[in-house]
């Protein structure tokens, strides 16, 4: 047993308000309340055995905390990192599990590549969750190889953030094969305790296309329904776009690289209207075509979720949306930073590079 001579507990006032705020303090941990309370009495002058009797502990337990203030201070009282449990894993395997999650070629759940590898599937989830590794995740993308593309971005990114006085900025698109489904039984409706439900199965009844032309400063929205979606068609619905906009304004379009947008009669019919501009969005970047934010909407409000026996009637079902959408429009207003997608095109494109390179080797 240590003397408590050899250990004598000399505090200074700032330690001593520590050690009672310790005492005090409602969520400070018991076992260092506890230790507190054994230096505090110590430092009254009280023996070891006078101690342990108060505060109903060993005098070895006394001891121990005695010598450990006297060489440490208060950092002595704090608990100390243990050594804890030898890892049952080797390194290897936890290496093997991250580098062949992340290869793309092994297998992608839990259960699988514990069997693969020989380990519980709690310990790949672990591992997986502490590296924020997931397999079972898949994105899709695609860069555009547009040798054009910086100029055709900020063209129209031009027009959204910076739209022409006295002109009309039009986003185009036509949306095809919007397929007329009557579903096999009806479903039953959204309701407390259970979600709305209708029947995997269906009857084809055909399909429509919907050109369209988004009114980027009103919101509102051109619409068209057509069978088909050639050139002639797009022609027609240029000529609406014509005859239902004011003609004193230029008219901007915006439109996507398809081919009927670029078919020698329509550029004839362009000459011909002057007022009219198209701006092509870059190969492989329609989502910069804020109309496809449009027909999402379209698409989950109205297209798939009704059941239509006829083509007339998923057409009078579009059209009587887009009356609702032109008596209270919603603008779809573009707020990303321009040079902020650039950069990350570029951080993308460097990483594809890297990846082929490594591929060809």
């Amino acid at each position: 047993m240590a003397r408590a001579a050899t250990y004598a507990i000399e505090i200074s006032a700032a330690s001593r308000e520590e050690l009672r705020a310790a005492v005090r303090a409602s969520t400070a941990a018991q076992r260092l309340v506890f230790r507190s309370r054994i230096i505090l009495e110590l430092a009254e002058g009280k023996k070891n055995v006078e101690v342990a009797e108060a505060l109903h502990t060993s005098v070895q337990t006394v001891c121990h905390w005695r010598k450990r203030f006297h060489e440490e201070g208060l950092k002595g009282l704090q608990e100390r990192e243990r050594s804890g449990r030898p890892a049952s894993i080797k390194e290897q395997v936890k290496e093997a599990i991250v580098t062949r999650a992340v290869t793309g070629k092994e297998p992608t759940s839990c259960r699988k590549m514990a069997k693969a590898v020989g380990v519980s599937k709690a310990t790949v989830q672990r591992l997986w969750q502490a590296n924020d590794i997931r397999p079972h995740w898949t994105r899709t993308f695609k860069l555009s190889n547009d040798p054009r593309f910086e100029e055709k971005f900020w063209d129209v990114v031009g027009l959204y953030l910076h739209p022409p006085e006295r002109a009309l900025v039009l986003c185009c698109d036509e949306k095809s094969q919007c397929q007329a489904l009557e579903r096999t039984q009806p479903g039953l409706p959204l309701g407390l305790g259970h979600v709305q439900t209708r029947t995997h199965d269906y009857y084809r009844h055909g399909t429509t296309t919907l050109f369209a032309a988004l009114n980027y400063l009103e919101g509102k929205i051109i619409g068209r329904m057509e069978a088909r979606h050639t050139h002639v068609e797009w022609l027609r619905f240029l000529k609406q776009v014509d005859r239902e906009t004011p003609q004193e304004l230029e008219v901007h379009l915006i439109a996507d690289n398809y081919s009927t947008h670029k078919h020698p009669k329509v550029k004839a019919w362009m000459e011909k209207h002057p007022r009219f501009t198209m701006h092509f969005t870059p190969t492989s970047a329609s989502w910069m075509n804020l109309v496809e934010r449009f027909f999402r909407d379209i698409s989950q409000d109205c297209i798939r979720k009704g059941s239509f026996a006829s083509v007339q009637e998923l057409t009078d079902a579009i059209l009587a949306y887009l009356a609702q959408c032109n008596q209270n429009p919603k603008r779809y207003v573009w707020k990303a930073d321009g040079q902020k997608i650039l950069d990350k095109i570029a951080r993308a494109r460097a990483v594809l590079a890297q990846q082929n390179n490594i591929q060809d080797i």
